[in-house]
């Protein structure tokens, strides 16, 4: 059984910190994006959507970050405020900095891909004044992503919120979220990357992702020697996904998971590790089987690839345990 020491008398499950942006998700599929002419705006971010994704699962959710003065900002503070979470820790820039922006490409089901707008954004400018340690105490967990280390001041805050919840025994989980565009080498990357996974208790990263952290080792590693680094760390669940192939779970007890993936119809590739982390960490909240949570996630991961939004599409629990039983039905 893993060791996750979730400390029940806390009112928030879950906080995420980082990244609030905007999605434009094309309305016309199977064409590039030269000849695409009209898009449906979303909240989006891997964080928010993870935090989101939690808070229609049921978890009581808040969340650290930074808007633009302006109508996109006001858009995104009203949207999570709609879905239950709390933003009494988003502030509001004052630098005159703006949303960040994510065009996507939807050429086919497997063929799609995003343009991102990412100069002098707003949540890049989320600085240490903004991160407080009582909030920090009243939470469960706290949920961090690679986006937000791209850069000061959003680094330092980001550290200083791993910092708070190490003190006060706060899970940690790390999502990789690793976006190269963002960065300016992978060396730079990696470093500010292995700083912040030492501090985490969960893990959650695609093979390529864990591949660039560990490219100052001699070799490189299987999913085993991956997990075990982390281990020797503080890491107590190291998941590693291979796409359509399923994803490796690894427990600091020694034990691993095996899952698959769902068949549905797919429309779009991206949202899917957002939507499985989501339900990953209630399953581990909730104190699931391992080997149930991924289910559990995967389940989720198919639900919103077959659909046009990221944030919106993030399911209800009974939405996924009646997905899973027409699957298995199906099977059958």
């Amino acid at each position: 059984m893993y060791k996750l020491n979730f400390l029940s008398e806390r009112p928030f499950d879950l906080i995420g910190i980082g990244r609030l942006s905007i999605d434009l998700n094309a309305d016309q599929f199977n064409r590039p994006m030269e000849d695409t002419t009209s898009f449906t705006k979303y909240v989006g971010g891997s964080p928010a959507n993870i935090t989101i994704g939690a808070s229609r699962l049921g978890l009581k959710a808040g969340f650290i970050g930074k808007v633009s003065d302006d109508q996109m900002g006001r858009f995104i503070t009203r949207y999570l405020e709609e879905n239950t979470i709390d933003t009494s820790s988003v502030a509001v820039d004052n630098t005159g900095a703006m949303t960040g922006l994510a065009f996507t490409e939807i050429k086919s089901p497997e063929d799609c891909s995003i343009l991102m707008y990412r100069d002098n954004v707003a949540d890049l400018k989320l600085d240490t004044t903004n991160v407080s340690e009582a909030y920090i105490k009243k939470s469960k967990t706290l949920l961090i992503s690679g986006t937000a280390l791209a850069a000061s001041p959003s680094r330092e805050a980001v550290f200083l919120a791993l910092d708070y919840a190490r003190k006060h025994e706060v899970i940690v989980v790390f999502d990789l979220d690793y976006r190269a565009y963002t960065w300016k080498s992978e060396k730079e990357t990696a470093t500010y990357y292995n700083l912040a996974a030492e501090k985490s208790d969960v893990i959650i990263g695609t093979r390529e992702e864990f591949d660039m952290m560990e490219q100052f080792e001699k070799s490189q590693n299987t999913d085993e020697q991956t997990a075990q680094k982390w281990f020797d760390h503080h890491a107590e669940i190291v998941v590693i996904k291979h796409g359509g192939e399923g994803s490796i779970t690894y427990t600091k007890s020694g034990s691993s998971y095996t899952g698959g993936t769902f068949k549905t119809k797919v429309l779009k590739t991206f949202g899917a590790g957002d939507s499985y982390a989501s339900a990953f960490i209630y399953g581990l909240m909730n104190s699931w089987e391992i080997s149930e949570a991924m289910e559990f996630g995967s389940a989720s991961a198919a639900i919103v690839i077959s659909k046009h939004s990221c944030s919106d599409a993030m399911p209800s629990s009974d939405e996924i345990k009646q997905f899973i039983a027409t699957a298995k039905k199906q099977e059958a």
